[in-house]
């Protein structure tokens, strides 16, 4: 018989693994490139000593001049605080019920709301990676008083069934808090959703409860001002990565970025991503030389073409006319502990939801993304043909 208890042995056991593996490498070909750590996290706080520059006790002389005064190692202590992800699948008691005596539709029960759940969780790590750790989706454009409809500057980060609030000044809207996401007309770049409030123009969007509490995506590494992990850009040069505006794409462009992250930071470019639009460009560009497109197999089943032997992969969640190049072994994201699923002291995961007859459970992790190496990454922005 299939109670309570067994489904959540099935969590803890069976489902664990398989989900924190999906999440951890298949979730995003950027994610699965990053090294994932409990090194140098302390309580709530990521806390960690970044090296930049040399050692400055070297030099030469005479046979029996002086030696050279010891200069030790540069640092600088980068700061930040774990970031809490969770991830909450529901069941309903009826449905429990009905499925007592027949395991098999149990376990088709829980496999529906597993893979729901590393879909959208899959989909927001994603999006995560290249934010700037507001959590902003997009901002409408245009309020529509057709409906519910309501045009937005981007539809890039939003997927249909995405629980939303919206913001104007700061200030969540009211009667526009916790909405679902029910239709999106890319074409047109609108929404609609399962309300009627009017969203007024300016509003921004955010995924629900997230609004400043998401993690440190590049985002918020490749801005040309302000703090990074508590350090003052504006004092440090070497926080500030390489950006570059190019109208066109083509190697000479990609070669140049490589070669002056090489030769001024000594960072080895072994990973770059771009939008689709970018790709294509690239990959009309490499048409009109008549070269072979190679093709690469990643870690986690993506697929990548080859530039001397760089992995290039598009990425949903890049902006339209960007690309990055990126030395990700310079990335770690710090975590208090892989995903766990949330126990009570009683250490159950599944608990009723007050005053419904339905049972959750929720998954969890507490990490942070950070760079030891910004200056070490480079963005190339504008670009909107291909070198032909």
């Amino acid at each position: 018989m299939v109670t309570l208890t067994s489904a959540q042995d099935a969590l803890k056991t069976v489902y664990l693994g398989v989900v924190s593996d999906q999440l951890n490498i298949s979730a995003n070909p950027l994610l699965s490139k990053i090294n994932q750590t409990t090194r140098d996290v302390w309580g709530k706080e990521v806390r960690k000593l970044a090296p930049y520059g040399i050692n400055g006790g070297i030099g030469a002389g005479t046979e029996e001049g002086s030696l050279p005064n010891p200069a030790s190692n540069n640092y600088v202590q980068f700061v930040t605080t774990l970031k809490n992800l969770y991830g909450t699948i529901e069941i309903s008691d009826k449905a429990i019920r009905a499925s007592q005596h027949n395991a098999g539709a149990f376990v088709n029960l829980l496999n529906d709301e597993m893979e729901g759940l590393i879909k959208a969780s899959s989909f927001n790590l994603g999006r995560m990676l290249y934010g700037d750790g507001s959590g902003k989706l997009a901002t409408v454009a245009q309020a529509s008083t057709q409906d519910t409809l309501a045009e937005v500057d981007s539809v890039r980060n939003l997927i249909e069934g995405m629980v939303v609030d919206f913001y104007n000044d700061q200030a969540v809207i009211e009667g526009l808090k916790g909405v679902r996401i029910v239709a999106i007309d890319r074409q047109n770049s609108q929404i609609k959703l399962n309300t009627t409030v009017t969203i007024p123009q300016g509003a921004v969007m955010y995924v629900q409860g997230s609004k400043d509490q998401e993690i440190t995506g590049l985002g918020a590494i490749f801005k040309t001002s302000g703090t990074l992990y508590g350090v003052d850009k504006s004092q440090y040069t070497w926080m500030n990565p390489y950006v570059k505006a190019e109208t066109s794409i083509g190697d000479e462009t990609l070669q140049v970025a490589v070669d002056t992250l090489e030769e001024t930071t000594g960072s080895m470019v072994d990973f770059i991503v771009c939008s689709s639009k970018v790709k294509r460009l690239y990959q009309k560009y490499l048409q009109s030389y008549r070269r072979n497109i190679d093709i690469m197999e990643l870690n986690g089943g993506f697929r990548a073409i080859s530039f001397n032997g760089i992995p290039l992969i598009s990425d949903r969640f890049v902006e339209d006319d960007t690309m990055y190049l990126l030395n990700t072994k310079e990335f770690n994201l710090h975590q208090l502990c892989d995903w766990k699923w949330l126990e009570g002291e009683d250490g159950k995961i599944i608990k009723q939801n007050a005053g419904f007859p339905t049972y959750s459970a929720t998954l969890v992790k507490y990490a942070d993304l950070v760079c030891n190496k910004p200056n070490g990454q480079a963005k190339i922005s504008g670009i909107t043909s291909a070198s032909v």
